[in-house]
């Protein structure tokens, strides 16, 4: 072998080398790319994991304040009605203790002006025996204003026989307090507490009071007809308009009380069922027995 072929098979190797060297070069190149292009993806993938866990995350936290803030600001509405409704009640209640003051003034001034009025003597009288029915004792104690004094002591005798009648049974003891009173009218020199009108009874012991007096009949028919007040208007408009008939049924029912003072049977059930009835000495009665 020349020279000259020594050097074309030497060249010949060389080639093989350098075109082996190329195509592995590229397949380590082709390799490389694909492993990048895989972690590049996974890491772009959990990338966008991360942002997406991070922004439900967030999400949820605006939810959240959100409702924090409707739910205060609907608390907060709900406080604003209901002190706007205890303002109207307060305010249709003191209308109510003044028409009822005003209708016990005249019919007790009409009183003391004519000897021939006998609405208010008719109207205790009433009371009384109302009272009296609810208790059922055969003694009782009474206590009235200072200024009816006389009158319940001029009808005492006539409220005890119409009692014992309707129950039929024996005249039952009634005991006047002429030592301690009620409160006066609204304006007198009582100070703080009033009465405008009506009687207190209890029993012998003491131990049941029943307060028969017009502004406990207020109270009460406050109280009865306070549910028809809490009901919402159309809209939510809760005015004072929306709620009159309220305020005319608790002026008209007390009303009632001095206008139909002739039929006692009329007014005693026009009263039924709501007297209120105190357990004085509960406690001491259970620890007697």
């Amino acid at each position: 072998m020349n020279d000259m072929e020594v050097s074309q098979q030497v060249q010949q190797m060389v080639q093989f080398i350098r075109q082996e060297a190329e195509e592995k070069a590229n397949e380590i190149s082709v390799s490389a790319e694909e492993e990048f292009n895989i972690e590049k993806l996974q890491i772009v993938e959990a990338e966008k994991k991360k942002i997406r866990q991070e922004f439900e995350r967030k999400e949820k936290q605006v939810e959240v304040r959100r409702k924090i803030e409707y739910s205060t600001q609907l608390n907060a509405s709900r406080l604003k009605l209901l002190q706007a409704q205890d303002d109207l009640v307060r305010k249709m209640k003191e209308a109510a203790e003044n028409q009822l003051r005003k209708e016990a003034a005249e019919k007790q001034l009409q009183m003391v002006g004519s000897s021939d009025n006998e609405d208010y003597p008719k109207l205790l009288e009433a009371l009384i025996i109302q009272g009296l029915l609810r208790l059922k004792e055969h003694s009782t104690q009474l206590r009235c204003r200072e200024q009816d004094l006389e009158i319940v002591q001029s009808v005492i005798g006539s409220t005890k026989q119409a009692y014992a009648e309707k129950l039929n049974v024996d005249v039952p003891e009634v005991f006047v307090d002429e030592e301690h009173f009620l409160p006066g009218p609204p304006g007198s020199s009582n100070h703080g507490s009033s009465c405008t009108g009506g009687v207190v009874l209890a029993t012998k012991d003491g131990r049941i009071v029943l307060e028969n007096t017009l502004d406990a009949r207020l109270e009460v028919v406050f109280k009865q007809q306070l549910p028809e007040v809490r009901v919402p208007a159309p809209l939510g408009l809760w005015t004072y308009t929306s709620s009159a008939p309220f305020l005319l049924n608790c002026v008209n029912e007390l009303c009632a009380i001095l206008l139909v003072l002739c039929h006692t049977d009329i007014l005693v059930n026009l009263m039924h069922g709501a007297t209120y009835i105190t357990l004085v000495s509960f406690c001491h009665q259970v620890h007697q027995n």
